[in-house]
């Protein structure tokens, strides 16, 4: 890693109108950055999050034996509306606070993002976003709507809409945590840590393949059991907030490129914009952002080429840092779209 530290910083945006009709008041996006923008604006890259992750989930893409070297570039990790940094349910005064938080599409955090590129960073030139999960899906939109700024994109383990399948996956752990009792409706006067804990265990079951557990490639991250596991998962979520999650999780699942003024939910119009230099890097074995539907995605992007990541991690593949052999793959290609060799 590089010396320089990572700033952490806030964009008050005001009042933000919203794709669904809504305004969030006093909007505010948290973003975390690194390296200084050059005179000509053109080394700025963005690394959007992911779903339950914050922005320092994003950190070991970046240093100085990564591609993403912040002595070369400025880097910005914006987190998502909704996840508990930037505004959400669980920071927010007044009506808005938890179940009243007004429903944040896909379009909304990257709109906001255009503006704190426009407002901090000069509109500068993007040199790559990329992203993981719905990191990645940030990174799609980026793409169809600004294809005169952005230079490249890079999404792991992603595709530029929430498929079928996919949604019913988020209904089977929204449906674990909102069964709890203490729940409320979302008016829960204490956390509803049963709710909490089953979100964690059902989705650790989806994050990986079969075969993770089949191997017990588990014993890689420390595990000395399967329950170990589930119990590490539990921890995470209940550290986390309840209307955060359930935000974010409607954002995932209203999840398409398409949805937004420009393109009118006319999604191969979306995909075809996509016309920058684009790495699809689909893994093998996710089990919701599946290798099929983001590889036919990738075919309707006109500067797409799609990489599978032949690994057994399944959707946690494509995380940063989270499996070695995939993680190098990820920052080569990263490494070919910095430098203009995409193909």
């Amino acid at each position: 890693m590089a010396s320089k530290q990572w700033l952490v910083e806030d964009y008050e945006a005001g009042d933000l109108p919203l794709t669904s009709g809504e305004t969030l008041h006093s909007a505010r996006l948290r973003y975390h950055r690194i390296g200084e923008l050059n005179a000509p604006k053109d080394n700025l890259i963005m690394l959007p999050t992911y779903y339950g992750g914050a922005a320092a989930g994003n950190h070991p893409w970046v240093g100085g034996n990564s591609p993403l070297d912040p002595d070369r570039y400025c880097i910005v990790i914006p987190a998502l509306l909704g996840a508990g940094e930037s505004s959400s349910p669980s920071n927010t005064a007044g009506a808005q606070r938890g179940p009243g938080f007004p429903a944040v599409s896909l379009n909304d955090n990257v709109m906001l993002q255009k503006r704190l590129v426009e407002d901090i960073f000069g509109d500068a030139r993007i040199a790559l976003v990329m992203g993981w999960s719905m990191g990645g899906m940030q990174a799609l939109q980026w793409g169809c709507l600004f294809p005169t700024q952005v230079r490249a994109v890079l999404a792991t383990c992603c595709t530029a809409r929430c498929y079928p399948h996919n949604r019913v996956f988020l209904e089977g752990v929204k449906a674990a945590l909102t069964c709890d009792h203490a729940f409320e409706n979302g008016r829960y006067r204490t956390p509803p840590e049963r709710g909490l804990r089953a979100f964690g265990r059902v989705y650790a079951g989806w994050a990986y393949s079969q075969a993770f557990f089949r191997h017990e490639l588990w014993r890689e991250q420390g595990f000395g059991s399967i329950e170990e596991l589930l119990r590490f998962w539990e921890q995470d979520h209940l550290g986390q907030d309840a209307n955060d999650l359930l935000t974010v999780l409607n954002t995932w699942q209203n999840g398409d490129i398409s949805d937004n003024p420009v393109f009118g939910m006319d999604y191969e119009a979306a995909l075809s914009a996509i016309a920058m230099p684009t790495r699809m890097m689909p893994c093998t074995t996710d089990l919701y952002f599946t290798e099929e539907d983001a590889s036919e995605d990738g075919r309707r992007m006109p500067g797409a080429t799609v990489e599978s990541l032949e690994s057994d991690w399944g959707h946690v593949a494509g995380g940063a840092g989270r499996e070695a052999a995939s993680h190098n793959r990820i920052l080569a290609a990263a490494r070919a779209l910095l430098s203009g060799k995409a193909s």
